[in-house]
């Protein structure tokens, strides 16, 4: 999706920390993507700009909407990252300038590796009326980051059932069960659905740092109160967490080995330089090749931003 700040939001001293600086709950913030579509944003954050080589996470959903009048994103540009969209109910049709055309729809993953540079568009059908999705972004690493651009869809992920909740394996491997999704990095995402109350001690990676977020009602993490307002980040060296959830609730953890490079993150891209970022807005201005087309897409190309004088890395 593309990435256009809504609103930074304020927030307390008290929002913003919490007991431990190993378990830290930051604030989400609205934005806007599309013609108007808003969404809570939980990376990048002031407080924590990466979850291993998860450098972004939107929350969109769950929202009902009028036939016709769903997601609209024009041709955008990425590079230096993956898109992982996780669709969880509604449906949304990704064209790209390598010619995919795919329709996702609830229980499945789209996986589009930029690398050099890809454009694309995401639209919900006509007769769409209903949406709820995460989008998260992988930074690449180093000796990927450059690689060609691909498309992949998963329409079937690995499930287990552990006390009262339903585990979807989106990426990477758990509790002996491995998702078919393809990443470059050690990386974690687990979709936790509560089909019964849920009180559960899950198993973690002690080299990975974690980030839990709401997706439907509450939850409970080693005592600290999630809603659908924060997230809670877990430093590494941790080997579980206690989870607590009322049935009909819904998480989405996420994890990684910290990630080695500084990255720059800037509108759709993802870079290790201005330079590069500047060139690939060049680039994009100038319709070069480097982004391809995407006829049948309708509607206007999306207008690159001015850029800052100065960028934050990442890490």
């Amino acid at each position: 999706m593309a990435n256009r700040e809504y609103s930074q939001g304020t927030a307390s001293q008290s929002e913003l920390t919490t007991q431990s600086n190993e378990f830290k709950a930051i604030p989400l913030r609205k934005a806007e993507i599309g013609h108007g579509t808003i969404i809570k944003r939980a990376l990048p954050s002031r407080e924590k700009r990466m979850i291993g080589a998860w450098c972004f996470l939107d929350h969109a959903g769950p929202v009902e909407f009028p036939a016709g009048d769903g997601l609209d994103i024009g041709p955008h540009p990425h590079i230096g990252l993956q898109t992982f969209t996780w669709m969880i109910d509604g449906t949304v049709m990704h064209m790209d300038s390598l010619g995919s055309e795919q329709l996702i729809r609830p229980k499945q993953v789209n996986l589009m590796t930029a690398g050099y540079g890809i454009s694309h568009t995401e639209v919900a059908p006509m007769t769409e009326t209903r949406m709820h999705t995460a989008q998260l972004w992988i930074a690449l690493p180093d000796d990927q980051r450059n690689m060609p651009p691909r498309f992949d869809h998963y329409p079937v992920l690995p499930t287990l059932q552990k006390d009262g909740a339903c585990i979807t394996i989106l990426v990477g491997d758990y509790l002996g069960q491995s998702s078919p999704v393809e990443v470059y990095s050690a990386l974690l995402a687990l979709d936790i659905e509560a089909v019964d109350d849920v009180d559960v001690v899950l198993e973690l990676n002690p080299q990975f740092e974690y980030g839990v977020l709401v997706l439907d009602h509450q939850a409970v993490i080693n005592g600290h109160e999630l809603t659908q307002e924060n997230m809670l980040v877990i430093e590494t060296t941790h080997d579980n967490l206690h989870l607590q959830m009322q049935k009909g609730s819904r998480i989405l953890l996420i994890g990684g080995e910290p990630f080695d490079s500084e990255i720059l993150l800037w509108w759709n891209l993802v870079a290790r330089s201005t330079e590069e970022i500047k060139t690939a807005r060049d680039q994009w201005i100038n319709h070069d090749a480097r982004f391809g087309d995407i006829p049948k897409y309708l509607g206007d190309r999306l207008v690159a931003p001015v850029m800052p004088e100065k960028m934050k890395a990442s890490k």
